[in-house]
């Protein structure tokens, strides 16, 4: 009787964690234009409907599927899976998935920060020194909404993966020299686990700039990602009036932009064709994550060397173990020729000429122990001769 009731105490945790866990997947965090939040808890017929997106593009966000990192542009959204940032980006709203992820939370503070207008993020005026970066400020503010927000999200999934990749080196490094230093099953468990760490850090890492690159290699999928333009029509230049301001606190990346490059592809935004803007700003997230794409390259390549050096290192302590039994075995040949002269003497046969013989005892002890050691540098001095052992 208890056993059944324990059993179905645990069927029922289980249910309830399964349905606190769906309706944590169902959580959504919405930050509007003005950099104001809010939980948005809806099904995803809710969220479809709101975004106009289709099923398809919704399943990449669930959190409980595994699908490769991917940016797509549709025609009224952005959608996002890197990493744990799961996102729907429009040209006015950000909803992120699962808010309540310890990995999620620094990038709703950041969207919050970054996407507050302009006045609101000058009233510390912790940045704004002076009337030349209000000036910087407005000029900023020629992005899209779009586009900042895809900033925000590139910089924290690049921060996240080099963070990583820096912490796997702050471990990988130290164990790896040990392990030269000292070769036991522990430093050997050690790297072993970093090893495997790093190769599925590579794979995310790796999957992240692939779609960066795929998406710089074509323009049409970039030109998809410029919501504001499309929705404005292809004759009607985006207006940043009003709109809020691109980083005027964070010196990310895509903030540093040169203000030239910005105004000259704020002058031509009429045509549909033109994603200079994009580009630069992809450039510069696909520089930083192919730099941290070669940090892992170089640790593999440092474990490669570690692992050759190692497997010298036991190559030579097993050249060194075929050595010695080199040698204990043609002492053990020598040896047993001299057991051989003994026991040959020691047989209890009679016979007359070991009457009155004595003497020749110490001549066959001394002539068999000096032939047995000759005959065992014999053997030394050939495999030298050979190189079969060392000098």
């Amino acid at each position: 009787m208890a056993a059944a009731v324990a059993a179905v105490g645990e069927a029922a945790a289980a249910a309830a964690a399964a349905a606190k866990k769906r309706g944590a997947s169902r959580s959504w965090i919405l930050i509007d234009a003005s950099g104001e939040e809010r939980v948005l808890d809806a099904d995803k017929y809710a969220i479809m409907h709101r975004v106009d997106i289709n099923a398809r593009d919704l399943r990449i966000l669930d959190p409980l599927l595994s699908y490769p990192s991917t940016i797509l542009g549709r025609e009224r959204a952005i959608v996002l899976n890197l990493e744990h940032i799961k996102a729907i980006v429009t040209s006015e709203e950000v909803l992120l998935r699962d808010p309540s992820d310890e990995n999620v939370i620094p990038v709703v503070e950041e969207l919050r920060r970054q996407l507050a207008p302009s006045g609101a993020s000058h009233l510390d005026g912790k940045d704004n020194l002076s009337g030349q970066h209000d000036g910087e400020g407005a000029e900023e503010d020629e992005s899209p909404f779009e586009f900042r927000a895809l900033e925000v999200t590139l910089e924290a999934i690049c921060s996240f993966l080099d963070a990583r990749t820096t912490e796997l080196e702050t471990d990988a490094y130290p164990a790896l020299d040990e392990l030269t230093s000292k070769i036991s099953s522990r430093n050997l468990d050690r790297v072993r686990k970093l090893k495997s760490g790093m190769t599925r850090l590579t794979a995310r890492v790796q999957k992240v700039r692939d779609e960066l690159e795929q998406l710089l290699d074509d323009d049409d999928d970039m030109a998809d990602l410029y919501l504001s333009r499309k929705l404005a029509g292809a004759s009607s230049p985006i207006s940043g009036s009003g709109g809020p301001n691109w980083f005027p606190a964070s010196p990310t990346i895509g903030s540093k932009i040169s203000r030239a490059s910005r105004a000259s592809a704020a002058t031509i935004h009429g045509n549909e064709n033109d994603v200079e803007e994009l580009e630069m700003l992809l450039e510069a997230y696909f520089m930083q994550i192919d730099g941290t794409l070669n940090k892992l390259t170089t640790l593999r390549e440092y474990i490669d060397d570690t692992e050759d050096y190692i497997n010298i290192q036991l190559d030579n302590h097993r050249n060194q173990l075929i050595q010695l039994e080199l040698f204990l075995s043609s002492g053990t040949v020598c040896l047993s020729l001299y057991s051989l002269v003994a026991g040959i003497f020691g047989m209890n046969i009679p016979y007359t000429w070991n009457d009155d013989h004595g003497y020749v005892f110490k001549w066959v002890v001394l002539v068999s122990g000096l032939f047995c050691a000759f005959m065992f540098v014999s053997i030394v001095a050939y495999a030298r001769h050979k190189g079969l052992v060392g000098s």
